[in-house]
């Protein structure tokens, strides 16, 4: 294992309640350096953290790792298949919020 895919499984191990399942993937192509990283669905809000600064100071720290190796080093947080669906709302669907935009849309012009 290489110390950056090794340093991302360390950070991560310690912020989450499921260390076990913690597992990272890496990937070398032309681009540089892919490291996947997979943990428990139960997890995935403590790995991306408020409004994303979380995962973009893991990201960060990775960059500065892989600079000095003379690598870029990217980290991709695979979503878990039975993960929650993203939404702004309890039970809100697609259309729902489109149907909730047109309505604002019909408001702020005047056209009802």
């Amino acid at each position: 294992m290489e110390k950056d895919q090794e340093f991302v499984e360390m950070v991560v191990k310690a912020i989450v309640d499921t260390p076990d399942k913690v597992k990272t993937e890496r990937k070398v192509d032309e681009m540089g350096v892919l490291i996947e990283l997979t943990v428990d669905p139960s997890d995935m809000g403590k790995i991306i953290g408020k409004e994303g600064r979380t995962a973009k100071s893991i990201r960060t720290l990775l960059r500065v790792l892989g600079a000095k190796e003379r690598a870029r080093v990217n980290l991709k947080i695979i979503e878990p298949e039975s993960g929650r669906e993203v939404s702004s709302g309890a039970g809100n669907t697609e259309a729902d919020a489109t149907e909730e935009v047109s309505s604002i849309e019909e408001k702020s012009t005047g056209v009802i």
